[in-house]
């Protein structure tokens, strides 16, 4: 079993629903257990061009999870979950009603059409490595380093929103089957052995690059 990052990042819509309700589909999927969350944080929209202040601003969030599924296999779930709220890819870095990444799993290095792993460009977003930190203030960025001095380094610019943690709508603030080592800031630990349904095939698009299309 990999352990795996994920972020999640919204900007158009219920964006704090979307966030909350993909979070309880990664933990849903057959082969993923759940393990740490962030809380959300709010952030300016990042496009080819830069910073954008006129675009609507982001919900982000990180999920840190026990997986079977192959990489491969990870995002193609994961692609068919932002279908599922009405992802479409015409703009590269363009608004999203959800966008989820693959950050990292475990120390795996993986390069490949449709992914690459660690995420290239996860070191230089703080609306990637606050959540990250939140969610696991011990994390590591394979290849870079300690993601809460790569935070630091990099400076902190996203907004702490007020809301629960994702996988509490999965676990529940008291479930006391949360068993793993990885702890968040108030030092509870974030993890059950939740699973989702049936294993259900999901169809592999090789149109959907994560690469060109992927935000952080």
């Amino acid at each position: 079993m990999s352990r795996a990052v994920i972020a999640l990042g919204a900007n158009l819509g219920d964006r704090g629903s979307t966030l909350r309700a993909a979070a309880s589909a990664i933990a849903a999927l057959p082969g993923v257990r759940p393990v740490a969350a962030s809380r959300e944080v709010e952030s300016v929209a990042v496009t080819l061009a830069g910073r954008d202040e006129s675009k609507p601003r982001y919900r982000n969030a990180v999920v840190v999870v026990d997986t079977d599924l192959e990489p491969q296999a990870l995002l193609d779930a994961l692609h068919g979950i932002e279908d599922e709220h009405g992802r479409t890819r015409e703009v590269r870095w363009g608004d999203r009603t959800l966008d989820l990444d693959v950050v990292a799993i475990d120390d795996l290095a993986l390069d490949t059409d449709t992914l690459t792993v660690p995420h290239p460009r996860a070191a230089e977003r703080a609306f990637v490595l606050a959540p990250w930190a939140d969610a696991d203030p011990e994390a590591v960025l394979p290849g870079a380093g300690p993601v809460a001095e790569l935070l630091a380094a990099l400076g902190d610019d996203t907004e702490r929103v007020d809301e629960p943690r994702l996988f509490d709508d999965v676990t529940g603030p008291d479930d006391t089957s949360r068993t793993d080592d990885v702890t968040g800031p108030d030092d509870t630990t974030r993890a059950n052995d939740a699973t989702g349904p049936d294993d259900a095939t999901r169809t592999v698009d090789p149109t959907r690059a994560s690469r060109p299309e992927t935000r952080p």
